[in-house]
């Protein structure tokens, strides 16, 4: 939980991941290519003061995790999102025995979602259909731009990729996080389009679709395909730290994804461990829109807690303490008329 000014905010940090980039790990110069990248993100938009050692960063374990998250970052609950990347880490990115037994022994703190890759084909589809069994999936994580023997990405719309979207709804998988967001060297740009998410939202209405990263650069693409499906929704990851680089730019976003999907639709990400959720809280509550951006609905504190937590928490069935979630105020009772029947 995280307090300023008398008011307190629940907390879900709903991308989260648990990596191991080490150069034992790396199968080639693309694995070392991508962490570098991150690392890039990482050192270009964090404060000075937050900067991590490039060492640590290639591997820093659950311990640290913990800590930065749950001791030292606030949150009350976070969310794995993990990438496979199989093709440039000998064991993968994400790493899911670790992140997993993690899960297991603080239910109460992380939720873990998995990954799948239509281009597997029925192996892959039976593979989920086994993890949605063992993990208890309530949500995946796709990377539409990872690469998979001579294929450098694949879309929603695939039929491959319908099939397995079929199969999430019948095994109560409805929250589909799919990275739509910045170039990762080496992945291709044009393999993180949005357009895809228009059709499959449309076909799919009993999925949630949270757009991660939400779409940028394509912001404007992502919103017009967000204020006219219910079920999209924006992840904020990778558009939080701008809060600190570049603050007008952050709040031309925020702006535009309030007025466009709404305060019922945007989730906090720290997207950890690219960022620690403690700097990113503690700006964004502080943060006000700028007074030259009237066209925007008001950033208040009730939207806040929304988009810090309840948003997500409602998505994941998570409680949320009573004092912690947005009072409504009562309807005020309706005044009989005189000589009404009782």
């Amino acid at each position: 939980m995280y307090s300023k000014d008398g008011e307190d905010y629940f907390i879900v940090d709903a991308h989260i991941a648990l990596w191991d980039a080490r150069e034992q790990n790396q199968k080639n110069f693309h694995g070392k290519q991508f962490i570098d990248c991150f690392y890039d993100y990482h050192k270009n938009l964090s404060p000075e003061s937050e900067v991590w050692p490039y060492e640590d960063y290639l591997y820093y374990g659950g311990d640290r995790l913990m800590k930065d998250l749950f001791v030292d970052g606030y949150v009350d609950h976070a969310i794995f999102q993990p990438a496979f990347l199989g093709e440039f880490y000998v064991n993968g990115f994400g790493q899911t025995e670790e992140a997993w037994a993690l899960t297991q022994k603080h239910p109460d703190q992380l939720t873990y979602n998995h990954n799948f890759d239509p281009r597997n084909g029925q192996a892959g589809l039976d593979q989920l259909r086994r993890d949605a069994e063992r993990f208890g999936l309530k949500g995946v994580k796709l990377y539409t731009a990872d690469w998979n023997g001579a294929s450098r990405g694949y879309k929603l719309t695939d039929p491959w990729s319908y099939r397995y979207l079929e199969a999430c709804g019948e095994l109560g998988i409805k929250n589909i996080h799919v990275h739509k967001g910045p170039t990762i060297r080496p992945l291709d740009r044009d393999s993180f389009d949005v357009a895809d998410v228009d059709a499959a939202a449309t076909d799919f209405t009993d999925l949630n679709f949270i757009v991660e990263h939400c779409g940028l650069p394509r912001l404007e693409d992502f919103c017009w395909i967000a204020t006219q499906e219910p079920n999209v929704h924006a992840g904020l990851a990778v558009a939080m730290p701008f809060i600190h680089t570049r603050p007008h730019y952050f709040a031309q976003i925020i702006g535009e994804l309030l007025y466009w999907v709404g305060e019922d639709k945007i989730q906090f990400s720290s997207d950890y461990a690219i960022w620690t959720p403690k700097w990113l809280i503690e700006k964004f509550v502080d943060f006000t829109m700028p007074a030259d951006l009237t066209e925007y609905p008001e950033l208040t504190t009730d939207v806040k807690r929304k988009i810090l937590g309840l948003n997500a928490a409602a998505m994941y069935d998570l409680e949320v303490p009573a004092g912690l979630a947005i009072k409504i105020p009562a309807e005020p009772e309706a005044e009989v008329a005189v000589g009404a029947s009782a």
